[in-house]
């Protein structure tokens, strides 16, 4: 009997992040024209990527859904929407809700986020409870400082050994943090929710996001994996093409990582 082709319900999106220096609007431009299925949107410097008005109309105009929303968790985003921790969460939650969003990304505290950091774990608890939206928890990776391993975050970079019912695993951190990804997902079973889908090489403290296939990250069998698995989660490009040559060469690398997640995202049974 010849093999069937099994293609899961998964979506792939296109974070927004992928375009920079190209702005939210052009993403969501660019997703449409390439057939993503929709886009996460990384809320961050750009004012479009926090006017949830703004991003609404976009949604409607280019017929492209908003899947996903990335907290403004970064060291660079501080202030975009304000300064408290949780304030933040509430505003990427009550986003979610109003856009249709699933997910939201949210990374680990940094370690001077003590108050936020101590009632973390409690507080994401208490946030399922008031709302549909999932919250997965970002695997990121130590840095380096005289070749010693600082890590900025509290409880730790890897969210796999807590309890988290939701985690996001991204595969540029992986390659920076030399883990094991496919032990990774393994590890967290049903609940790895959501997938950053990008590549690294991991010979330097750089996250490159690379497009998948052009690093050494198991990019194509971590989706043949999910594929088989029945996984349900989002499949999210963020990859890096700030470095594009041309518009054109930014457009064909977004094709490209949309092409292999398509690909092996249909598993052969």
């Amino acid at each position: 009997m010849a093999d069937v082709i099994r293609v899961p319900n998964a979506k792939i999106a296109l974070s927004t992040a992928s375009v920079y220096p190209e702005r939210t609007p052009d993403a969501f431009e660019l997703a449409a024209r390439l057939g993503y299925d929709g886009v996460e949107i990384m809320v961050g410097a750009d004012p479009v990527s926090q006017d949830i008005d703004v991003i609404e109309r976009l949604s409607e105009h280019y017929e492209v859904p908003v899947l996903a929303i990335h907290a403004p968790c970064l060291l660079v985003t501080q202030r975009v929407w304000g300064r408290d921790p949780w304030a933040k969460l509430v505003k990427a939650q009550k986003a979610a809700e109003r856009l249709g969003a699933s997910t939201v990304v949210v990374h680990p505290p940094f370690r001077w986020q003590r108050e936020y950091a101590r009632d973390f774990e409690t507080g994401l608890a208490r946030m399922r409870d008031e709302t549909g939206v999932t919250f997965a928890v970002e695997n990121m990776f130590p840095l380096k400082a005289r070749s010693n391993d600082v890590v900025p975050y509290s409880p730790s970079w890897d969210p796999t050994d807590y309890d988290f019912p939701h985690v996001t695993l991204d595969l540029s951190h992986t390659a920076v943090s030399g883990s094991d990804a496919m032990e990774m997902a393994a590890k967290l079973g049903d609940r790895l929710a959501h997938l950053h889908l990008a590549d690294g090489l991991g010979v330097t403290n750089k996250d490159e996001h690379l497009v998948p296939g052009r690093g050494n990250q198991p990019c194509a069998p971590m989706l043949e994996r999910l594929a088989n698995s029945g996984y349900g989660g989002l499949v999210v490009l963020e990859i890096n093409t700030r470095k594009a040559a041309s518009r054109t060469e930014r457009i064909d690398d977004l094709a490209e990582a949309l092409a292999f997640a398509r690909l092996y995202l249909a598993a052969a049974r």
